[in-house]
């Protein structure tokens, strides 16, 4: 990595964990290679792994190892073919390899959902919904929406940038987070995978590294995933929940991202009628957790919170 700078370095080794990761879960049997003798090590070897891209082996280890961060698009695309890449690793794969754009750094800024953005989801009066930043940090959410994820919340933490909520944190650190879902487990998997999606597009990012770090040492569970290199963008499917207050729930998310540059994605909870579950969201919309509804952040708190640093932005617990 001699005569990178630390983005890139980091950019670099990043891409060397994961291809390292992705050639030890691919077997001699499932690229259609003949193995011959015992092999220390699972996975293909490195010269096979070049073979099938059809690079010299001598470059691939330079870029495995970090010592070569200006692959071309062509180069990367056979990587991927030859790794049997699904569509969301090729991505990823794309961005890790992509050079780092060094940008002149501005004093941060309190990010804050749109009062639009804000106003949809308050209509939104039988969907549980959330505003969720590049991060997951929890920009806004409905009445609903806070009734389901997090009722042991204040309700206006998301206004108060200090104090945050993130879903990913929660997941992992927060007790009563970790006791709401039913398959934590699946759930977990699932946030680090779309977690590592996002680092990868956002390398320079140094909140969300802090958030990584923060999550590394302080779960085992986390550290154990993330070490796997899971990458996956997760954008519905069915969670279930073991609320608190109204029993078993299971639902579908899905999630929606803005046609902007934020990075901020509005999160959706819908039952299917006559449900078990579609019964219990009505009863949870009635309960005194859910009976305000938020209120759009207003300018003085804005200007009260850019006066603070924003170098904490995702690192509070509530």
């Amino acid at each position: 990595m001699e005569g990178m700078n630390g983005a890139d370095a980091s950019a670099a080794g990043a891409l060397g964990q994961f291809l390292r990761s992705r050639r030890a879960r691919l077997t001699p049997e499932d690229a259609g290679i003949k193995s011959y003798g015992a092999r220390r090590v699972p996975g293909l070897r490195r010269e096979e792994l070049a073979q099938l891209a059809g690079v010299s082996a001598t470059y691939y280890t330079r870029l495995e190892q970090g010592q070569s961060g200006n692959a071309s698009e062509a180069v990367i695309d056979a990587i991927a073919r030859a790794l049997n890449l699904e569509e969301d690793e090729r991505a990823h794969l794309h961005d890790l390899a992509r050079p780092v754009r060094t940008k002149r750094r501005r004093p941060a800024r309190p990010d804050a959902a749109r009062a639009g953005t804000v106003r949809l989801i308050n209509a939104m009066a039988e969907v549980p919904a959330i505003v969720m930043g590049r991060r997951s940090e929890i920009l806004a959410w409905n009445r609903l929406g806070h009734a389901l994820l997090a009722g042991h919340y204040d309700f206006d933490a998301p206004n108060r940038p200090l104090e945050r909520p993130n879903l990913t944190r929660m997941l992992f650190l927060d007790a009563h987070t970790r006791e709401l879902y039913a398959c934590w487990g699946e759930e977990a998997a699932r946030a680090v995978a779309s977690l590592r999606l996002i680092a990868g597009r956002h390398r320079d990012d140094r909140e969300l590294a802090e958030l990584v770090g923060e999550l590394t040492l302080k779960s085992e569970d986390f550290a154990s995933l993330w070490a796997g290199h899971p990458v996956h963008n997760c954008l519905s499917g069915v969670k279930r929940f073991h609320h608190p207050e109204v029993g078993d729930v299971e639902l579908g998310f899905e999630v929606l991202h803005l046609p902007d540059d934020t990075g901020h994605r509005i999160l959706t909870y819908t039952s299917v009628p006559g449900t078990p579950s579609d019964a219990a969201l009505r009863l949870l919309a009635d309960h005194p957790w859910a009976t305000t509804t938020p209120q759009e952040p207003t300018s003085a708190s804005r200007d009260a919170a850019s006066s603070k640093t924003g170098a904490n932005l995702s690192r509070t617990m509530p």
